[in-house]
């Protein structure tokens, strides 16, 4: 799911246009034993919880695609009534309304999920009236194109609010304020079918971990039998010794600025395309190529990116390239500049030393204070 189909759906949680069915939870408690569940209309709810309820909802829709928000794909074979897949279809046809569906549910995650506290799992049951498009985008209400039917689950810690003092206005005096369970925002959620180009794709997922370093490989295994990609840290590494292990000792500055530039350029090529930009293996092969890394190390290439990341590993760009600036480090010394800049900075020998020359463009401050560049002071002289 890209992001503005991220934000329809997000766009449906309010009172306005909100048209949920159903809505049912289990409360676990820190042993995964369900200490109470509960099943219910979703217009029935006061008004003044239904925005809670649209809070925790929208929260997992807001997160990034392919960093904390990821379309996983079922196997093709895997169809069967008895398939993860085939659980999650029989569970959205049934509304929510079969409570013994439901417990399955709910002990299917509580086997697979570990977390220390209590936590509560949220499904909710949606059907949503796909309004048509015009080319400019613009939505007409009386011209439905799709009919999308989803169940959508969240899974929030509870924990007890912290402790203090209020007042209570009727005695005038201070007490010690009674603590609460308070259901806080999801760190997973789970949006199937996934809302892939404004239309039900029973074939995928949309998969949120608050946690973009923990994505929770072992439980998705578990519960779905998915085998998760590469967190966006470990897209960054892995493209990182690729390109070490392929240039190898041709690994210099000039090389490295270079296959960043060409990194800029394909994002500049992309950027009236709604979809994240992503690099397959030949992709990436191309970038290098055209980079003007040299041909005796591109014969390597394949070597280096398979043992790296796998035959069928992709690569978001947004995870491997620093939109805010083009950093250089060293032990001692940080320079950064804005990635469309690297024509600022370069490297020279000088007096037998291999230095980084930054040229001093425009006005210049040292801890705050303006200060004349050497260009200042030899236009003065």
């Amino acid at each position: 799911m890209i992001k503005t189909e991220l934000g329809e759906i997000k766009k449906l949680y309010t009172q306005k246009k909100c048209s949920i069915q159903r809505i049912a939870g289990c409360l676990v408690d820190g042993d995964k034993n369900k200490q109470a569940t509960f099943a219910r209309s979703f217009l029935g709810i006061p008004e003044e919880e239904m925005f809670k309820y649209f809070e925790i909802l929208r929260k997992p829709l807001s997160g990034n695609p392919g960093k904390t928000c990821i379309d996983l794909t079922f196997p093709l074979e895997e169809t069967t009534e008895d398939s993860p897949q085939g659980f999650l279809l029989k569970l959205r046809d049934s509304a929510l309304k079969d409570d013994a569906l439901l417990d399955e549910y709910y002990s299917k995650i509580i086997s697979a999920f570990e977390y220390v506290g209590s936590y509560l799992i949220m499904v909710v049951h949606d059907v949503y009236d796909v309004p048509g498009v015009t080319n400019d985008g613009i939505e007409m209400d009386d011209a439905s194109s799709e009919i999308y039917d989803y169940i959508y689950t969240v899974i929030c810690p509870v924990n007890l609010s912290e402790p203090g003092l209020c007042y209570d206005a009727a005695t005038g005096e201070f007490h010690n304020r009674v603590r609460d369970w308070v259901v806080e925002l999801p760190i997973k959620a789970f949006l199937y079918p996934a809302f892939n180009d404004r239309c039900a794709d029973i074939s995928s997922m949309m998969y949120y971990s608050k946690d973009a370093e923990n994505l929770g490989e072992e439980m998705m295994d578990l519960l779905f039998g998915f085998k998760m990609p590469l967190t966006a840290g470990g897209q960054k590494e892995t493209f990182q010794a690729i390109v070490e292990e392929t240039l190898g000792e041709t690994c210099e500055f000039e090389a490295v600025k270079n296959i960043h530039e060409k990194m800029a350029e394909l994002i500049e090529e992309h950027k009236e395309e709604l979809k994240p930009l992503v690099l397959d293996k030949n992709e990436v092969k191309n970038l290098f190529a055209t980079s003007g890394v040299v041909n005796e190390k591109m014969t390597e290439f394949d070597e280096h990116y398979e043992k790296a990341a796998g035959v069928d590993t992709p690569i978001y760009m947004s995870n491997v390239y620093n939109t805010r600036s083009f950093d250089v480090k060293t032990p001692d010394v940080t320079i950064k500049v804005k990635p469309d800049r690297t024509d600022l900075i370069g490297n020279r020998d000088i007096d037998g030393r291999p230095c980084l020359v930054v040229e001093l463009n425009g006005d210049v401050e040292v801890n705050g204070i303006a200060v004349r560049s050497g260009s200042h002071k030899q236009t003065e002289e």
